[in-house]
C-alpha cells in the first residue's frame, strides 16, 4: 500500500467483495448487457500485440476481454480477492497482488506498457491523498510515447456509496505533474462527447 495507507476501497470492502462482485457482474451479463465496452475502447487505441496494464483489475473482467483479443495483457490490483477470481477465470495471465502505488516497484524490469487503463472507478478509491504518487507510479511503466486511460466518476450516482468524489482538476493536476497531457475526454466508454454536466469521464492523457 502507498505509505502504508489503506485505499478507499480496501476501506469500503475490507477486501473480501470478490465473489459478490463477480456475481454482481454474472447477474448484468446475464441480462444482456454489454461488460466490455471499457475494453473495447481502448483496443481501438492499440496497434495488434499492444502491452496493456490494466490497473485495479478487480476480477479481470478488462484484462481478459483484452487479451481474448490478442493483447498482452498484465493485470494489477491490491484486494487478493478480486485476483482470486481473475485467477480462476483466466489462470494463464500475469496477475500482480499489489497496489497502485507499488506499480513501478513491482514491475520493474518488465517491458513498458502501451497503455494503462484504470476502469471501474479506479481513481477515486486509491488511498487518500496518494493520487499523485500513484500517476507517477503508473507514468513510470508506460512507453515514452504511452496512453493513460481512466474512466471514473464525478459525482455520488456514478461512485461505490461511501467513495468521496475525486475532481476532474485534482486528476488533470496529477497528470500533467507527470508529464502527461490530456488528449481527449469523453462521457462514455462508448465515446459519447464530455460535457461538465456529465457524471462520468473517460480520459485519454498521453505522455
Amino acid at each position: 500500500m502507498t505509505e502504508g495507507r489503506a485505499s478507499r476501497w480496501q476501506e469500503l470492502t475490507g477486501g473480501t467483495s470478490g465473489a459478490d462482485y463477480a456475481a454482481r457482474f454474472a447477474r448484468l451479463a446475464a441480462s444482456g448487457a454489454d461488460l466490455h465496452g471499457e475494453a473495447t475502447f481502448c483496443a481501438a487505441l492499440l496497434p495488434p500485440g499492444a502491452r496493456v496494464l490494466d490497473g485495479g483489475c478487480g476480477t479481470g473482467r478488462v484484462a481478459i476481454r483484452l487479451a481474448e483479443q490478442g493483447f498482452d495483457v498484465v493485470g494489477l490490483d491490491v484486494d487478493a480477492s478480486m485476483l482470486a477470481v481473475a485467477r480462476e477465470q483466466a489462470p494463464g495471465l500475469d496477475w500482480v497482488h499489489a497496489d497502485l502505488g507499488e506499480t513501478a516497484r513491482v514491475l520493474r524490469g518488465r517491458p513498458p506498457f502501451d497503455v494503462v487503463v484504470l476502469a471501474g472507478n479506479v481513481v477515486p478509491l486509491v488511498a487518500e491523498g496518494s493520487l499523485p504518487d500513484v500517476v507517477g507510479s503508473l507514468v513510470d511503466v508506460l512507453a515514452p510515447d504511452g496512453t493513460l486511460v481512466a474512466g471514473f466518476g464525478l459525482d455520488a450516482r456514478h461512485l461505490p456509496r461511501g467513495c468521496p468524489v475525486t475532481a476532474l482538476h485534482e486528476y488533470d493536476a496529477a497528470l500533467a505533474a507527470h508529464g502527461l497531457t490530456v488528449a481527449d475526454r469523453f462521457a462514455t466508454w462508448d465515446g459519447r462527447p464530455y460535457e461538465e454536466t456529465a457524471g462520468y469521464a473517460v480520459t485519454v492523457a498521453v505522455a
